[in-house]
């Protein structure tokens, strides 16, 4: 059998997994919190319980306005994130973090179908969260709670214990020629 535009063949039985799948959507090309978007309507308009938790960002991005109003999901975001800038990370971006992880895990305890964590690779990117956060968060979600996971990398032990890995990578981009950021665009 030919792979056609697959990237591997099937191996096994036909399986039903039901809920508890981890989705890493990372790289630096854009795309990863609109394919985080994309699932999260697709699950809530399924019926299904969505959590959607905002890391690294400060709750003022175009989608939280649209998502915090929809049926089915729950938006959740710690507050002001301002940037973290060559000096290094300061006590908002680690306080922002650990209460953005501590939304994610009552999201589990909870019950929550679905749990979206936008950003939440670049915790460990920018030593916010350590990468042993993010695997127990996996734990815990596995079998019980879709989680999903999206941010500029994903580190081997992440990729490995991870059932989706999708990289987006990036061919071009208009910052590169000069232009800014647009509000509904990019952000």
């Amino acid at each position: 059998m030919t792979r056609g535009y697959y990237s591997e063949n099937r191996r096994g039985m036909l399986q039903q997994p039901g809920m508890g799948l981890i989705h890493v959507a990372f790289g630096q090309g854009v795309g990863k919190t609109s394919r985080c978007i994309g699932l999260a309507v697709r699950a809530a308009g399924a019926g299904l319980k969505v959590v959607w938790v905002q890391f690294m960002k400060g709750g003022d991005a175009s989608e939280a306005t649209v998502l915090s109003g929809m049926d089915n999901i729950t938006f959740k975001c710690p507050g002001k994130h301002p940037f973290i800038l060559s000096r290094g990370p300061q006590s908002i971006h680690y306080e922002h973090a650990e209460t953005a992880l501590w939304y994610a895990k009552e999201a589990v305890k909870n019950g929550a179908d679905v749990l979206i964590c936008d950003e939440i690779l670049n915790t460990v990117i920018f030593k916010v969260l350590q990468e042993d956060q993010i695997l127990e968060l996996m734990e815990r979600s596995r079998r019980r709670t879709e989680l999903v996971m999206s941010g500029a990398d994903a580190g081997p032990r992440i990729r490995a214990g991870a059932d989706y890995v999708t990289e987006f990578v990036q061919k071009k981009h208009p910052y590169y020629q000069g232009y800014i950021a647009r509000k509904g665009i990019e952000y």
